[in-house]
C-alpha cells in the first residue's frame, strides 16, 4: 500500500502460537479501539494480512510453518505496514536482523501489555507525523525521493528500496552537507533510543549504495565520514 495510511482501518493483526499471549494482547488492543485479527502461524498471518490489510502487525518470531522474520520479509515486498516483532530472544543479532529486514520495532518477552500498547501508539504516531511533516519530495539532478509514496526515481527509473533504506536516503538528501552519526540515523528512522549495535545503519547504507549504483552517479554522493557517520553531498548541479 502506498501513500497515507487509512486510520479508519482499525484492524490490528496479532500473530503468535501462544494462546495465552494472544488472549492478553487481544484484550488490550480491543480496549484501545482496534479490531484484533488473530493468526496462529506464519502462513495464516500472511493470508490474513492480505485479507484484512491491518493498520499494524504484531509478529512473534518463533511461529510454526513460517517464522516472523520470513513473514516480515514477505510483507515488505509489497507493503510498508508497521510491523512490531515479538520474541523470547534478546540477543542483539536477532534484534538487528528484525530491524534490517524492515521491522519498525522489537519487543522481547516477557513484556507488559502496557508496554506493547505504548509501542503500538508510538509507531503509529511516528508514521502519522512522518507523513504529515516529512511527506514531501526531494529533487536533485537525476534523483527524486517521494517519502509520501515511498518511491525513489534515479534517472527517471524506479529503484526498489526497502522502507528503512528510503527513510535513511530521504533524511540524508533532505540535509545536504550535514553529517549524521549512526546514532542520529537510528533515532531518526526508528524513532527511539537504540542500544544495540549501530552496524545496522552501515548495513542499510551498504545495500542502498549497491541498489542505486552509487559509483555511476556523478552529480551527488552518499559520503562516509570516517569515525563519525554519513552525509549526502551534491557534487554538481546542472543549470
Amino acid at each position: 500500500m502506498k501513500g497515507r495510511w487509512d486510520f479508519l482501518n482499525k484492524y490490528l493483526l496479532i500473530a503468535d502460537d501462544n494462546e495465552g499471549i494472544l488472549d492478553i494482547l487481544k484484550t488490550y488492543v480491543t480496549k484501545e479501539g482496534f479490531f484484533p485479527i488473530i493468526a496462529h502461524d506464519g502462513e495464516e498471518a500472511v493470508r490474513k494480512y492480505e485479507e484484512y490489510k491491518p493498520v499494524l502487525m504484531l509478529l512473534d518470531v518463533m511461529m510454526p510453518k513460517k517464522d516472523g522474520f520470513a513473514v516480515c520479509q514477505e510483507i515488505r515486498k509489497t507493503s510498508n505496514v508497521p510491523i512490531i516483532m515479538i520474541t523470547a530472544k534478546g540477543e542483539d543479532g536477532d534484534r538487528i536482523m528484525g530491524l534490517d529486514i524492515g521491522a519498525d520495532d522489537y519487543i522481547v518477552k516477557p513484556f507488559s501489555p502496557g508496554e506493547v500498547m505504548a509501542r503500538i501508539r508510538a509507531v503509529l504516531r511516528r508514521l502519522d507525523l512522518s507523513e504529515e511533516q516529512r511527506g514531501d519530495i526531494v529533487d536533485y539532478p537525476g534523483l527524486t525521493i517521494n517519502l509520501t509514496d515511498y518511491e525513489v526515481m534515479i534517472s527517471d527509473k524506479p529503484v526498489n528500496l526497502t522502507k528503512k533504506e528510503i527513510e535513511i536516503f530521504w533524511i540524508l538528501a533532505s540535509n545536504p552537507g550535514k553529517v549524521f552519526s549512526r546514532d542520529n540515523l537510528l533515532n531518526s528512522v526508528w524513532g527511539y533510543e537504540y542500544f544495540g549495535d549501530a552496524r545496522t545503519v552501515d548495513t542499510h547504507i551498504k545495500r542502498l549504495r549497491s541498489k542505486i549504483n552509487i559509483s555511476e552517479i556523478d552529480s551527488w554522493d552518499i559520503k562516509t565520514i570516517w569515525g563519525v557517520g554519513y552525509k549526502f553531498e551534491v557534487k554538481h548541479v546542472e543549470k
